[in-house]
């Protein structure tokens, strides 16, 4: 899996998908780094388990996984994917709340864990950490309002087709079949991102398949035809394809 550009060609900044480590200059991030101790964790293993109570924050060395958060009445959506240099954890530590989501791996993942009153003392001691921490956040608030915004003209087969196209472009291995999405997700956590229901959701894909743009499996999707999604998204209001991922420090 690969990031993409680091900054913004609408305004030269910092993309929202720079990730936390990332933004620090080597001896903060080295610093950081032996604060904590590394943690292993093998495909579909919980990370972070929510509304549980927090005690450390993880910063991702290797690997990649899905933020997700459940209602009251079982609905989940997916929130955000996090890999290499992606902190999660860190909304809690600051705040002292309960975690406000669940953070699963996509596949075997290492991390470092920080315990909170380390991390805290490292960002008193560092104004640089904490300004990167800062501007993360503001980067992912800028970029889900952007996104509510181009959502909300659009329906929801062109919002669908939409978070396809950007998960095939940040997420996406080329073969000689298509595309493959190299993130597994469910049917109930593509809906949360678009905000429809799994019936919904499951009524698009068969459209897809008939059209021959994509081809599915158990959370495995091969797109075959982006330009049949890039036509679909193309009535909507969006120019450029936004990013799945919502602002949510966990």
């Amino acid at each position: 899996m690969t990031r993409t550009a680091v900054y913004s060609p609408d305004d030269g900044g910092l993309d929202d998908r720079v990730p936390f480590l990332a933004r620090l200059e080597s001896e903060d991030r080295s610093a950081l780094l032996a604060l904590g101790h590394e943690l292993n964790f093998t495909a579909r293993m919980v990370l972070i388990h929510q509304h549980e109570p927090s005690s450390h924050v993880l910063f991702l060395v290797y690997g990649w996984t899905k933020v997700t958060a459940a209602a009251a009445n079982g609905y989940e959506a997916l929130l955000a994917l996090r890999g290499p240099g992606d902190v999660v954890g860190e909304s809690a530590a600051l705040t002292g709340r309960p975690r406000s989501a669940t953070v699963t791996a996509l596949e075997p993942v290492r991390a470092v864990a920080v315990e909170h009153e380390r991390f805290r003392d490292f960002l008193a001691r560092s104004p640089s950490a904490s300004f990167a921490l800062l501007g993360l956040t503001a980067d992912r608030t800028r970029a889900a309002d952007r996104r509510r915004l181009e959502f909300a003209s659009m329906s929801v087969r062109e919002r669908f087709a939409v978070l396809l196209l950007d998960l095939a472009r940040t997420h996406g291995r080329r073969t000689e079949e298509g595309i493959e999405l190299a993130v597994p997700l469910s049917k109930q956590e593509l809906a949360g991102s678009v905000g429809a229901s799994r019936e919904m959701v499951q009524r698009l894909l068969r459209e897809l398949r008939d059209k021959g743009a994509v081809v599915t499996g158990r959370r495995a999707m091969l797109i075959r035809r982006p330009d049949v999604l890039r036509r679909i998204a193309a009535a909507g209001p969006a120019s450029g394809i936004p990013s799945p991922q919502r602002p949510h420090e966990e």
